[in-house]
């Protein structure tokens, strides 16, 4: 009789927890596992996206052949997205880490009078609308604008950039420096085609455009990066603080002896998000440049949208979206093996 009870009640409590649990299931399965799939059956079809899609018809892997491996427009568009999508995330991933890391320390100091005030000042952007935030910035950068004047008065002899519509790598620009243009780069950076782009243009570097862009992105994410930080600051405790300053460490020796080790699995959380919100970008590029000047601001993400929404080829666009998931799982992988044993320690 007891076992009976016994296995009655675990059926009870299994019931129960799966009662709990089943709306968030539900939703998980309705606005993400059922889309992930219908994304990867559509990634093998040709389907417009105005037609239904049972009506559309098998191509196999005519998609991933046009992006990965035929030589043409399809190709190179796809890599020259993937490079500017690798430039972006190469500098907002450690600048907005390292700014929202000084941020948090700042805001964190027992002695900072009006903490609230600037702890709110630091997170304001981050809930402002990107699209409002796009439209400002555009305003600062134009030819006329607040940037050019600021620069203009600290030097009279500086000459206008046009932030928004400059095409040109820094990179490029850097190599330009010391003599070395397209004209008279070697040939093995200008002919061979590695990944439908030439060796020059993958060490193009992202241009002035996508860096005005990237100046934008750090401003905007990097608030929300600093009140993680700002909460794993607080978890530290205070003794090993006052023990280090007994011993006569300066707070620069307590900094990297004391906050940067216990706040590695935060900030390996933090590369993390950023990682995967960089790869992800669109509506910097949608709003600020629609991809341009020269297709250097074009993202994976603008790319996606481009193929499914302008040039109607959703099943293309679900081909890039499958790419787009490979590369970002690809690369937090890659990036767990080589931090995560260091954050935990």
């Amino acid at each position: 009789m007891a076992t009976t009870n016994i296995a009655g009640q675990r059926r009870q409590e299994l019931i129960a927890g799966y009662s709990f649990v089943a709306p968030a299931l539900l939703v998980l399965l309705v606005f993400l596992f059922i889309p992930m799939f219908f994304t990867l059956w559509m990634s093998f079809r040709d389907w417009s996206g105005i037609t239904p899609p049972t009506e559309s018809n098998g191509v196999g892997l005519q998609w991933y052949g046009r992006l990965l491996v035929q030589d043409n427009v399809r190709r190179t568009d796809f890599f020259n997205a993937f490079k500017n999508t690798f430039y972006y995330a190469l500098g907002v991933v450690p600048t907005q880490t390292i700014l929202a890391l000084l941020l948090a320390v700042i805001a964190n100091q027992q002695l900072l009078r009006f903490k609230g005030f600037f702890r709110t000042t630091f997170y304001f952007p981050s809930i402002t609308s990107s699209v409002a935030i796009g439209l400002i910035f555009l305003w600062i950068y134009q030819s006329g604008g607040i940037l050019n004047q600021v620069i203009r008065a600290l030097n009279p002899a500086y000459r206008n950039i046009s932030w928004m519509n400059d095409p040109s790598g820094i990179l490029h620009t850097l190599f330009a420096l010391f003599g070395m243009t397209i004209r008279n780069a070697p040939p093995w950076l200008t002919q061979p085609q590695i990944l439908g782009l030439t060796p020059w243009q993958w060490l193009s570097g992202p241009s002035v455009t996508m860096t005005a862009l990237m100046m934008l992105v750090v401003w905007t994410t990097a608030g929300t990066m600093m009140l993680v930080f700002l909460a794993a600051l607080q978890d530290i405790p205070r003794p090993l603080y006052e023990a280090a300053s007994v011993d006569g460490a300066t707070g620069l020796q307590q900094f990297f002896s004391i906050t940067v080790p216990m706040l590695r699995p935060t900030i390996f959380f933090v590369v993390t998000l950023g990682l995967i919100g960089t790869f992800q970008v669109f509506d910097q590029m949608f709003v600020m440049t629609s991809g341009g000047p020269a297709g250097t601001t074009i993202s994976l993400a603008y790319l996606i949208y481009r193929a499914g929404f302008n040039d109607s080829q959703m099943g293309l666009a679900s081909a890039i979206s499958v790419l787009l998931f490979l590369i970002i799982f690809s690369a937090t992988l890659l990036q767990r093996r080589i931090f995560s044993d260091r954050a935990v320690a």
